[in-house]
């Protein structure tokens, strides 16, 4: 058993190396094991490419007859971008198959290691499972709902402030906290802030990380009365990743069009109900194959989106400062709530140091509250 731990460590490790190239397809590891030793290592490398099966079958050989496959997620049944792994497979006439989880695609769903033991090849499922689950949640939630995995990241000083009363907010977190969410950028299809962030910060959005040419995301920019200036960085750099203004019916056709001039997409989703504008349009981006959204907006934004029990993961940065002032922005802005009792519910899995910051990884309670079903 410890062996099999080790060898599907590996399979997990092996696929993170996919990570930000895949998309919207899932992250996979193989490994091929014949008489105690690793034969051979594949990974899903790009989105349409080989999956991590056929990697590790065609590294093997003909040494592939008579191993035992590790793989992270089932493999599939069905025709797609490529021919079925489990055909493939067969044909190798590997002996043993052991996945982490299954696959939920209604594609697949069990279809592969059934037509696996059919042809009298053995199969388990669910060594390291969670860690599986973990690595391709984005997948996971995508696959199963149709619509993106949304990330909400927030960088807050101390006692609790995004920004001075005076809105000044470069730099709340550190150096290595804004290099480790740039990664975290990379790994996202799209990312969001308000007009507001737009308006205050003049933001990128792009993703920056030395030595290695990033994947950019689709940047999103939730203005309903088309605010946003023609001449922000995010057009000058609309060479590097598209732009979509996400406008409602209080914005101008003339608004509108002055944006489409200088590259953007506008978006209208009508309506004054944001939770509704907001469900609406992740419909609309699940559609367009965009798997995970990062909501790095300000206070506002993220009320919407908490409110609309849209949040999937949470990330927390806590800088080692204070700020104070009554009139300094929090990171959930709106109403609030009355009561505690009411309060969106949160179950912290991770929380570690990042440079002088502390960053918190949590996941949303399933529960009734003001907040929605968290």
């Amino acid at each position: 058993m410890e062996n099999e731990l080790q060898y599907m460590t590996r399979a997990l490790e092996l696929a993170e190396l996919g990570r930000g190239a895949t998309s919207p397809n899932p992250l996979v590891g193989a490994v091929l094991v014949k008489n105690g030793k690793i034969i051979a290592e594949g990974y899903h490398q790009k989105y349409g490419g080989p999956h991590a099966e056929i990697h590790a079958l065609h590294a093997a050989g003909k040494e592939a007859e008579g191993s035992t496959l590790y793989v992270s997620l089932e493999p599939c049944s069905h025709y797609g971008k490529t021919p079925p792994c489990c055909e493939a497979i067969a044909e190798a006439k590997v002996q043993r198959v052991v996945c982490a989880i299954s696959d939920p695609n209604p594609l697949v769903q069990g279809r592969g290691l059934a037509y696996l033991r059919e042809r009298g090849i053995e199969t388990s499922c669910g060594l390291l499972s969670e860690q599986a689950r973990k690595q391709n949640e984005i997948f996971l939630h995508f696959i199963t709902t149709g619509t993106p995995f949304v990330l909400l990241k927030t960088a807050m000083s101390l006692d609790g402030k995004i920004a001075t009363s005076t809105g000044e907010s470069r730099w709340i977190s550190s150096v290595e906290s804004r290099s480790y969410m740039h990664q975290i950028r990379n790994k996202y299809s799209a990312i969001m802030v308000g007009i507001g962030t737009v308006l205050a910060d003049d933001p990128v959005l792009t993703t920056r990380i030395e030595g290695v040419d990033g994947h950019n995301p689709i940047r999103i920019v939730m203005d309903s009365k088309a605010r946003t200036p023609i001449n922000s960085r995010l057009f000058k750099t609309i060479g590097d990743a598209p732009v979509i203004i996400v406008t409602s019916e209080q914005a101008s056709f003339t608004q509108e069009e002055t944006l489409r001039s200088v590259g953007a997409e506008v978006l209208k989703i009508p309506g004054d109900d944001q939770g509704k504008r907001i469900r609406e349009l992740l419909t609309i981006l699940g559609k367009r194959g965009i798997d995970s959204l990062l909501v790095e907006g300000g206070g506002t934004l993220a009320d919407s989106f908490i409110r609309t029990r849209a949040v999937q993961k949470y990330l927390v940065c806590i800088a080692p400062i204070v700020i104070g002032g009554k009139d300094a922005l929090t990171p959930v802005e709106g109403n609030g709530i009355s009561s505690l009792a009411d309060a969106a519910q949160f179950s912290i899995t991770k929380a570690e140091r990042i440079g002088p910051d502390i960053l918190i990884e949590a996941y949303p309670n399933r529960r009734n509250d003001v907040y929605g079903n968290y």
